[in-house]
């Protein structure tokens, strides 16, 4: 899942100490788990969709008076790609794709900056982390917020600062800087622990398909990507590139992985279960900086979004997706459709529900939604845009 921060430096709070990183390794550094006392309270998240109505701001969440726009932290799409979260430096918000609408906004007060908003689905439950200048909560903690009472309801402690986390209806996954904890949602039991290689992106991806989790993170060294299959308990390595991996995504049953790494000119598309190379499709022949993979709901297509100000659209020949079915090998190939952006700024793309269709978001606050032709290529129809960080965008 494609996720941008607008805060690459590893502090950005002075306040806020990372420990050294050998206390992550501690039988004493395993995270603080808390919920929050209350007999009532159940932090297993509710499947019913109930993110289309905006709900009342709570006495604490006061709306700043400035009608600036406010700095974007964050974004982030949901798993299956009909929402998105962004996170700003006073509180958070979040988005419908199609139609486009803001659903709902919650504006701390009290400094508020977020820096992390995963969603899971449309339910009620999200998972914060503080960032910014003035972060709401402390970076090192991962709070379980339930919207539905406006609060949060449980959070996890770490000894060092969070990058990233994840969402699952049953699983909880925190990444550090080199260890990601895995976690089960209904009761926050710590379930796993892994190992990484330094991971300031907090590069992770987890299947979302029915059945049991595939989780993919950076191996223990440079260009290796992890792969964990928890059903049959089998761990694969993938030496995927010999540059640093900077960007990775899993097709939503977690049977193809699409990587990229630091040189940004080739996307390997690789079979989880034996680790085997399926295709390579060529973004460019100059070096860029992928911001994020998607696959489409089917498999057929991959979007890869780079600093090159270019979205580019390519054809899978993966036999739509099916896993032990491995084609010849062939040469890389080049994108089938694009869509130009401006040059130099972060962005992040998904396939949108509508066919032939992707929503592209930008760290800018840009929303844009483009449809290609699957069978001519070239260049995107452009077919809506907004700024989302406007304040005559909310509705």
């Amino acid at each position: 899942m494609a996720t941008l921060s607008a805060s690459p430096s590893p502090n950005p709070n002075p306040n806020f100490r990372s420990p050294t990183d050998q206390t992550d390794h501690d039988p004493e550094s395993l995270p603080h788990m808390e919920l929050h006392p209350s007999s009532d309270q159940d932090p297993t998240p509710n499947s019913n969709p109930n993110f289309h109505a905006v709900l009342p701001t709570p006495p604490e969440a006061i709306a700043p008076a400035a009608a600036a726009a406010p700095s974007l932290l964050h974004i982030s799409f949901n798993q299956d790609h009909g929402c998105f979260a962004a996170g700003i430096d006073h509180g958070f918000r979040i988005y419908n794709c199609d139609p486009f609408r803001e659903i709902f906004r919650r504006d701390f007060d009290r400094g508020g900056g977020i820096g992390v908003v995963e969603m899971l689905f449309r339910c009620n439950i999200l998972a914060l982390v503080g960032g910014g200048p003035d972060p709401q909560y402390p970076p090192n903690k991962v709070m379980i917020w339930d919207d539905h009472q406006s609060r949060c309801i449980g959070e996890l402690s770490f000894r060092s600062e969070v990058r990233s986390v994840r969402l699952r209806r049953d699983r909880i996954v925190v990444v550090l800087e080199q260890k990601i904890f895995v976690y089960n949602f209904a009761d926050l039991k710590l379930l796993h622990q892994i190992e990484t290689i330094a991971n300031p992106k907090g590069l992770c991806a987890v299947s979302q398909g029915v059945g049991s989790l595939v989780l993919v993170c950076p191996g223990l060294q440079k260009g290796q990507v992890r792969v964990e299959h928890y059903a049959s308990k089998r761990t694969k390595f993938i030496m995927a590139h010999d540059s640093r991996i900077v960007c990775f995504a899993l097709s939503l049953d977690g049977q193809l992985l699409a990587t990229a790494s630091s040189k940004g000119t080739l996307v390997r598309i690789f079979n989880t279960v034996d680790g085997s190379l399926l295709q390579e499709v060529r973004r460019g022949a100059d070096r860029a900086e992928i911001y994020s993979l998607a696959f489409s709901s089917n498999a057929q297509w991959l979007a890869v979004s780079s600093d090159k100000g270019t979205v580019h659209v390519f054809s899978l020949k993966i036999n739509g997706g099916s896993p032990g079915v491995l084609p010849k090998y062939f040469s890389s190939e080049w994108s089938v459709a694009q869509f130009r952006l401006v040059e130099g700024s972060q962005y992040i793309v998904a396939f949108g529900h509508q066919k032939n269709t992707v929503v592209i978001l930008g760290i800018d606050g840009s929303f844009y939604r483009c449809q290609f032709d699957p069978v001519n290529g070239g260049e995107m129809t452009q077919l809506e845009y907004h700024n989302f960080l406007k304040p005559e965008a909310a509705f």
